[in-house]
């Protein structure tokens, strides 16, 4: 049995959670998020929380009661407060520029680099540098930071790249001189 499965997710104040069949809906201040809940697990909202019940069979199933409840936490946490990943840019010209839905990078190519960012993420510049991608679901605000500095990752002999702020890059020594 999971131990993080058998936590109940308190639901705060101002957020919403519907539960029709294996559709699980959570609506908020900032949203609404939905997701579907694999087979045999069972969620349950009562108490002012969600509890999710694991399956009495097959014992491979059980490992899903771990991974819904943090699915439904990071609902739950997403309507109410949102999630945030910001992105430094390390390196000499390296700048960009936010354009409603659309981030424009210039990270040393010879043309700048646009960036379309899907729906329900936004993102903002800070001193042209630093890059904060903001958004409910948490998934999405990963993969879009991820997809973000896969545009130029940091180089390990200078440092120069799109790195996440407070990210430590292993740094390679130069080639030695005779």
């Amino acid at each position: 049995m999971s131990r993080i499965g058998k936590m109940p997710v308190t639901i705060p104040s101002g957020v919403d959670v519907k539960v029709e069949g294996r559709i699980i809906t959570v609506k908020g201040p900032k949203g609404l998020l939905s997701r579907d809940i694999p087979m045999g697990v069972q969620v349950e909202v009562r108490d002012g929380a969600i509890h999710v019940l694991p399956p009495s069979r097959p014992k491979e199933k059980t490992a899903f009661q771990g991974l819904v409840r943090s699915l439904v936490n990071n609902m739950v946490i997403g309507v109410s407060g949102g999630f945030q990943k910001d992105l430094d840019m390390v390196g000499v010209g390296y700048r960009a520029l936010s354009k409603g839905n659309i981030l424009e990078i210039h990270a040393g190519f010879s043309h700048p680099v646009e960036f379309r960012l899907p729906e329900g993420i936004t993102a903002e510049v800070d001193k042209s540098n630093r890059i904060s991608v903001k958004g409910i679901d948490k998934e999405k605000v990963g993969q879009t930071a991820a997809d973000i500095r896969a545009i130029r990752p940091p180089e390990p002999y200078k440092g120069k790249g799109i790195q996440y702020t407070g990210e430590k890059i292993r740094r390679k020594a130069g080639k030695a001189g005779a």
